[in-house]
């Protein structure tokens, strides 16, 4: 048997809701990382941009564990001693909380052109609105998954 390669005519791209409120970050950014590369299709090929369009809603309630609040993103401006940093907590009090998701997804991929094409597919809201409504997305309840993907 030869071993399956798809081809774009191939590739069934559907949208997943997903609600983060409760859900530890790292087992969220994996479940994401993972549907948005198309692993848990039988059909992945590792060139092709398969994944689906995933939506996340909630982004601001999701969980960390441990002293993980407290460690620091860091970011050059590109000026001489222009090194930047926040904490998690800061970030996710802030404006933008749906950041400390988009970074943690974006870190599980690989550092590719792909990759950077397969993130253009991720949707990340603070709130619960989101304009996808006319896509219908499937919600994907990963609390229900494992145990270990809440804290409480």
């Amino acid at each position: 048997m030869k071993t399956f390669s798809a081809t774009p005519a191939d590739i069934d791209k559907k949208w997943i809701l997903i609600d983060a409120e409760g859900v530890v970050l790292g087992r969220l950014a994996s479940i994401v990382a993972m549907r948005l590369r198309g692993k848990h299709k039988a059909s992945f090929t590792p060139h092709m941009d398969m994944g689906d369009n995933v939506i996340v809603i909630n982004a601001d309630k999701v969980q960390i564990t441990g002293k993980k609040r407290e460690e620091h993103f860091y970011w050059h401006t590109g000026h001489p001693g222009g090194i930047k940093s926040r904490t998690k907590q800061q970030i996710l009090e802030g404006a933008h909380p749906e950041r400390v998701v988009y970074q943690a997804v974006k870190r599980m991929l690989p550092g590719n052109r792909l990759s950077r094409q397969q993130m253009t597919n991720l949707r990340i809201y603070a709130g619960t609105e989101h304009p996808h409504e006319a896509q219908a997305p499937e919600v994907l309840d990963v609390k229900s998954m494992n145990k270990k993907n809440t804290r409480s």
